[in-house]
């Protein structure tokens, strides 16, 4: 089976590119030359390969990085590059509560490209996801270095939300049944094995890294405007206004509903120090990741 992989330079893509073997996986994004919008150069990318898997997504809009450019265009150019190319199967990775109608634009244009996907007319599973974590994640490895960088964490609202956190493997190994048809649903929910509050969740995180801040709760609105301040100022924010709204609602539960994965196939690794070990980075939040830093370095003879 040969796979190409949308968004094959991101978190989750790099990490099936590499279970996969670069042997049998075309690796398409940006850093390879091939915009997701591009259905000429989809197309060619696509020819030859049994299956796609649709993992390319963005969190937040930088320029002309938008929620609708990248998950609604980018879905539409991906299924009729498949459609031409004559793949058998896409795999998309969603979100475990895209949805229409519910006020934010990446849960909502996660839903218009999981439609699309449903209407192409080929074979396909929508794995909608929840929180994903791993090396070089957006999940442990902030918490870590915020917990590094400043002695104080702040936990959204007053209500305790839960989370089912799932591993990178995991997340991976569900992929590949999909792409390998032992999937029978077309839409399946993707969550972890273990369920705990967020807020113990990111104790836990703390934990492990050797930290143990003051934690505090706050507002939704001051995490959501903390979330825009971030956006504007660091390379990769600290937490994204999409990722605010996930937080708030809590993440894990799918919205619509959906079948969890078959047994044997689902998530089972818990949410325990090893893993959370595993995924930790080093340091913490400098000068660096601010986008006044890239800016004044680029600039620099």
């Amino acid at each position: 089976m040969r796979v190409a992989i949308t968004g094959g330079t991101g978190f989750v893509g790099r990490h099936l590119a590499d279970q996969l073997g670069r042997d049998r996986t075309v690796i398409v994004s940006r850093r390879t030359g091939v915009e997701i919008d591009d259905v000429a150069a989809l197309t060619e990318a696509f020819t030859g390969c049994d299956a796609v898997a649709h993992c390319a997504g963005i969190n937040r809009e930088v320029g002309d990085q938008t929620f609708q450019r990248v998950h609604v265009e980018g879905t539409r150019a991906v299924v009729e590059a498949a459609q031409r190319a004559g793949v058998k199967r896409i795999v998309m990775v969603s979100f475990l509560r895209a949805r229409p109608d519910c006020g934010s634009p990446y849960h909502e244009t996660k839903w218009a490209a999981e439609e699309l996907v449903r209407e192409s007319g080929i074979d396909h599973t929508i794995l909608k996801s929840g929180m994903i974590y791993g090396p070089g994640d957006h999940m442990v490895d902030h918490v870590t270095r915020a917990v590094r960088t400043v002695p104080l964490f702040a936990t959204v609202g007053f209500r305790e939300r839960t989370v089912r956190p799932v591993p990178v493997d995991d997340a991976v190994d569900v992929l590949v049944a999909a792409l390998e048809g032992r999937i029978a649903e077309p839409t399946v929910a993707v969550m972890g094995a273990d369920e705990s509050s967020l807020g113990e969740a990111v104790r836990r995180i703390a934990r492990v890294a050797g930290r143990r801040p003051v934690f505090f709760p706050a507002p939704v609105w001051t995490i959501r405007l903390l979330a825009q301040l971030t956006e504007w100022t660091m390379v990769v924010p600290l937490v994204a206004k999409a990722q605010a709204r996930m937080l708030d609602e809590g993440v894990s539960e799918a919205a619509p509903p959906a079948p969890e994965a078959p047994e044997g196939i689902r998530p089972s690794r818990p949410f325990d120090d090893a893993s959370i070990r595993a995924a930790l980075p080093t340091g913490r939040f400098t000068r660096d990741d601010l986008r006044i830093a890239r800016r004044h370095q680029g600039s620099t003879p």
